[in-house]
């Protein structure tokens, strides 16, 4: 059965249905790091993440150290997978450096870190989309089969963050798409080690909130119910919420 917004409460554009559908189409296929299969895996434990009574112990302990027990999980992934969707979705402040080198020490590499946050923060945003519309989630769409590209940006850097990006003068050759105003931002850079990743976000950020193109528009987008001073209240408030301080 195809999903439709037909019964949600309120009209939905059709920019984000189609926004929506094109993330759908992407992350059935083969990414730069990971299979459909693994990528669709990657999805489903989003979901498993936001009922994991694990990760509430963990989140609400002084030290998620000191909390033993086991994430809800499909046991599709390994382990170092399945905690780091898991801490990206409900701990995501207590995220450092250590972490992710821990994780790449354990067989997730820094580029599939990078894919697999891309693919965490699309799904979760969807979902939580529709849920704030009281619509169900989507089911997930069937893998393609094929091999990861392992594709990797020529030039990257370990300038700043907890993952090599590119460089603000770096978006050139294949990569001269990613910074379509011609500047760019660490908040954009942080998924460039995964080219697709970002445009992958792009797309979804565009429909769901503002173009980087949009943001320079301080005042009122025809295509938007609210003004731009309304949009960046309630960005304000969801961001304090949910303590992300960028």
């Amino acid at each position: 059965m195809t999903f439709s917004y037909s019964d949600a409460p309120y009209p939905v554009r059709e920019d984000i249905k189609q926004a929506h559908k094109k993330f759908w189409g992407n992350l059935a296929q083969p990414g730069s790091w990971w299979t459909g299969a693994q990528r669709i895996a990657i999805a489903a434990e989003v979901r498993n993440a936001v009922d994991c009574e694990y990760c509430q112990e963990r989140k609400s302990a002084l030290s998620p150290f000191t909390v033993s027990g086991k994430h809800r999980q499909d046991g599709i992934l390994d382990e170092t997978a399945v905690n780091t969707v898991h801490q990206i979705v409900t701990d995501q402040g207590r995220i450092t450096q250590a972490f992710v080198d821990d994780a790449a020490q354990q067989g997730l590499t820094k580029e599939h870190y990078v894919e697999l946050t891309g693919i965490v923060v699309a799904v979760f945003s969807i979902d939580e989309f529709n849920r704030a519309l009281g619509v169900a989630p989507e089911a997930l769409p069937q893998a393609v089969a094929g091999d990861p590209s392992h594709y990797r940006p020529e030039h990257v850097s370990s300038d700043t963050g907890f993952v090599p990006m590119i460089p603000v003068d770096g978006a050139v050759g294949n990569e001269r798409d990613l910074w379509p105003t011609g500047r760019s931002a660490n908040v954009v850079r942080a998924l460039t080690l995964v080219p697709n990743a970002l445009r992958d976000w792009f797309s979804l950020a565009s429909a769901q909130y503002l173009s980087l193109a949009g943001m320079s528009n301080l005042i009122r987008d025809d295509n938007r119910s609210i003004n731009r001073m309304q949009m960046e209240l309630i960005a304000g408030r969801v961001s304090a919420i949910n303590q992300c301080f960028y």
